[in-house]
């Protein structure tokens, strides 16, 4: 027998969108096999069916040879299934422990048999290398190691089919290589593993095979190891893709944004975790603030977008003191954000796209009238970024936020942002967890936003994105800005090490 899984002529359909239309996927045993395509292209939906989360019109699933029907997650459980979602499934307050057992408590007499459970959790993490802190509350462990819990409640439950759905849209390049290693040492033990991800250099890293999913088809079956990576993108895109960012040089103007001697302070940790920073943004220019997550990047943004509260320290807009103004103050001066959090501060999940395409805009007098919304021009506008910006959904203007693909729902950020027409565009990690193609359409949306005469301050952790989209780096090490650097003159390996503290310039 040679496949552990096999997806047969699976159509599943939500209103208004076919999102597996008669896709077939066969997982070898001992294999780990990656699924790849745009966002929107039905990949989580495909392993969602797989795992009992939706039930599809058509199709056969067969585990082991045998056919099988999955109703729900604990049926994909009886057959040796599990899943890491791309959104944790934990829960916050509950320990590492408490997480891993949950849904598969061992009792005896009623009583929770706990010390059995620990010491099962032990011996799993040190076979896999998953070195976890069992009595750790969740809020209080990395996001890499939240991943980890993930994994390990898979195994606790003794998963041999293993499926991760974009493991690596929120793990640091070296969570990410560490990632690599546990897929590797779990085939090894025999386990089999399908990996949605649209990260090409990562299926080139580990997949034995790739199966390629377009707008809800399948379009085909290919050996990792002879085919290339711009093949690969290909099949996932329909057209060739640009690796390279087409860009001319910066020609940078005047400064829309002066950062003085800026210091944030961490109440609840009592430490500053943004210290003493300046820096200017200039018209015409990209400016990159790149670091590893978790050095101050994201309570520099904060403090001046105005989420977060500045402890000293000015921000000038166009000259103007605004380090006081509200968030609202701060839009209405001239300042576009794209947040790193889309799901957090970017959208309002239970809002409509329409919606949320005019959360900053709304009691503008085009949009309101004595403050009644003028539904008419609000759908107009929708319509206009819609098609501006390729946002693909269901149900146009009216569909959910929440409904989106995470590709989609990143359009709809970036088209309310750019729109408004700012001087300043800050973009936070704006291509995290996007696809070739989805990154190339929003890279070529900066530099023409630079183009236009706009000051663009990027975040971002990703090397290839930082040195090809920007015109200046600043490297950031816990809260400090330890170098500037032309992106022409230096290269991932220098970055790598002023953004891991190894190395640090006196200017």
């Amino acid at each position: 027998m040679e496949y552990i899984v096999e997806m047969l002529n699976i159509t599943k359909e939500f209103p208004g969108i076919k999102a597996n239309d008669n896709v077939t996927l066969q997982l070898k045993k001992g294999e780990i096999h990656a699924l790849l395509g745009e966002n929107g292209a039905g990949k989580s939906t495909l392993m969602s069916v797989l795992f009992g989360l939706y039930t599809p019109e058509e199709g056969t699933i067969k585990v082991r040879g045998e056919e099988v029907v999955i109703t729900n997650p604990n049926d994909a459980n009886v057959h040796g299934i599990g899943m890491v979602h791309q959104h944790f499934k934990l829960v916050h307050n509950f320990t590492v422990a408490e997480n891993i057992v949950l849904g598969y408590e061992d009792t005896k007499f009623g009583f929770l048999k706990f010390d059995d459970a620990v010491k099962k959790i032990n011996d799993l993490s040190d076979k896999y290398k998953l070195k976890v802190d069992t009595s750790s509350l969740i809020s209080d462990i990395s996001v890499g190691m939240q991943q980890r819990v993930e994994i390990l409640k898979m195994l606790y439950r003794d998963a041999e089919i293993l499926i991760f759905d974009e493991p690596t849209a929120v793990l640091t390049p070296q969570e990410i290589e560490e990632l690599m290693g546990i897929m590797k040492d779990l085939t090894k033990e025999g386990k089999s593993i399908i990996l949605i991800t649209h990260k090409l250099n990562e299926i080139k890293q580990v997949a034995d095979r790739c199966s390629v999913l377009r707008k809800g088809k399948y379009i085909g079956t290919v050996e990792v190891e002879n085919t290339s990576v711009e093949k690969m993108a290909e099949m996932m895109v329909g057209r060739e893709v640009n690796f390279v960012v087409d860009k001319e040089d910066a020609k940078p103007k005047d400064t829309v944004l002066e950062v003085k001697n800026l210091t944030v302070r961490n109440h609840r940790l009592l430490k500053d975790v943004v210290k003493d920073i300046s820096f200017e943004a200039k018209r015409g220019e990209i400016l990159c603030i790149a670091g590893i997550e978790g050095n101050g990047q994201t309570q520099l943004v904060e403090a001046i977008t105005g989420l977060t509260h500045v402890t000293s320290g000015n921000i000038l807009l166009k000259g103007n003191d605004i380090t006081k103004f509200s968030v609202r103050e701060k839009n209405n001066a001239g300042v576009s954000h794209i947040p790193e959090d889309r799901h957090k501060h970017g959208l309002v999940l239970d809002y409509s796209l329409e919606e949320n395409l005019i959360l900053q805009s709304y009691f503008e007098e085009k949009f309101q009238e004595r403050g009644f919304l003028r539904f008419d021009e609000i759908r107009q506008h929708a319509k206009k970024l819609i098609a501006n910006f390729d946002i693909r959904s269901g149900k146009g203007p009216t569909t959910s936020a929440r409904s989106m693909s995470g590709g989609n729902q990143q359009k709809a950020i970036v088209a309310r942002e750019i729109d408004r027409d700012t001087d300043l565009l800050i973009a936070v990690q704006p291509t995290r967890g996007l696809d070739v193609g989805a990154i190339e359409y929003i890279h070529k949306q900066l530099i023409a936003q630079r183009d236009a005469g706009k000051a663009v301050l990027l975040i971002s952790l990703e090397l290839d994105e930082v040195l090809n989209v920007s015109d200046r780096i600043i490297v950031m090490y816990e809260g400090e800005a330890v170098g500037e650097f032309d992106p022409k003159k230096t290269n991932e390996n220098e970055l790598g090490l002023y953004m891991a503290g190894s190395k640090r310039s006196e200017a």
